[in-house]
């Protein structure tokens, strides 16, 4: 057996054991069991009852927040001791694309979901279809349309009139936000935050020309309006989460069309949010830290890519939330 030697061999760095995965699953954990906790208060809750659902909700993500600080600026200083070889980069990059792709089946969920109450439920419920039969026996009167501007309980009278399924009131919203009911298209906040997200993923793109390029000055600059343009979004969000809940009753107990709308638009919001932030992040490691080559830049490549998906996100969000 002949022996071979390799220039290209490099050798694996091995971190030390941690206990940071854990952690993250702690903090994670008790993110979701408190957001589902608020959820939850909002539509069964006694508002006259103190509740720790946001206490518990507040507490999982600052200890998930610090668990991922603590972890990547471990991951950061290796990468700047030179500890990790091609190889390593390789998974960080293999690592970044699986994270993608498990939020992508994430929405993916989400959208059916969607597609099930628009296309199969609605319909069932109004009577339609063999499986309908029973369900327009038991919501006599429900006239299907999307987006729902009449639950199937105010069809028969109330919480009170139900036969089945009485669990909790409900109150349809007497505008949507889809934009046939906008008063004139420029104050419509979606097309906005659109033009916005759109925008910043092209202001993104030219930040990684820059970098490529080795030009730090543009690099900065063009991440930076990025970042500001992701905060902007946010904020135009917040506006139109205002107007839904105090302008339109469109609420979380405004039935399935406030339901999916919230869920969709707010997951995505928190997505946009976690992606300013890593650009951001980027920014200050480049602005204060001096760092990021040409060659090496991973961290912000890494991070464009969440937010070029998210932006592709909004897109589907807007057509199947807003248009169609």
């Amino acid at each position: 057996m002949t022996s071979q030697t390799s220039t290209e061999y490099e050798k694996y760095y091995v971190p030390e054991k941690s206990r940071l995965a854990i952690c993250a699953t702690i903090g994670l954990m008790l993110s979701i069991f408190g957001a589902a906790s608020v959820m939850n208060d909002m539509t069964f809750g006694d508002p006259n009852e103190a509740s720790s659902s946001w206490t518990i909700f507040y507490c999982g993500m600052f200890f998930f927040a610090a668990t991922l600080f603590s972890w990547f600026r471990t991951a950061i200083r290796e990468n700047i001791a030179g500890m990790n070889s091609a190889q390593l980069k390789k998974s960080y990059v293999l690592g970044m694309f699986w994270f993608i792709f498990s939020e992508v089946m994430f929405f993916l969920a989400f959208f059916g979901a969607l597609f099930y109450v628009r296309n199969l439920v609605g319909p069932w419920l109004a009577g339609e279809g063999d499986g309908g039969r029973m369900n327009g026996m038991l919501w006599p009167g429900f006239e299907y349309a999307w987006p729902m501007m009449q639950t199937p309980q105010e069809a028969v009278g109330g919480a009170a009139s139900q036969l089945v399924a009485n669990s909790g009131t409900y109150i349809s919203p007497h505008t949507s936000m889809a934009f046939a009911d906008a008063h004139v298209w420029w104050h419509w906040l979606p097309l906005w935050n659109t033009l916005i997200l759109l925008s910043s993923s092209f202001t993104c793109h030219v930040a990684h020309l820059g970098i490529l390029a080795g030009d730090k000055k543009k690099f900065n600059l063009w991440l930076g309006i990025t970042v500001l343009l992701g905060i902007i979004f946010l904020c135009l969000q917040a506006l139109e989460y205002y107007e839904a809940y105090v302008e339109f009753g469109l609420t979380l107990n405004a039935g399935i069309y406030g339901s999916t709308f919230f869920m969709l638009t707010g997951f995505h919001g928190f997505h946009v949010f976690m992606g300013m932030t890593m650009l951001l992040i980027q920014l200050l490691r480049s602005v204060i830290g001096k760092q990021f080559t040409a060659e090496d830049h991973f961290g912000f490549e890494a991070s464009s890519w969440y937010w070029h998906f998210v932006d592709v996100v909004w897109v589907f969000l807007f057509l199947f939330v807003y248009i169609l």
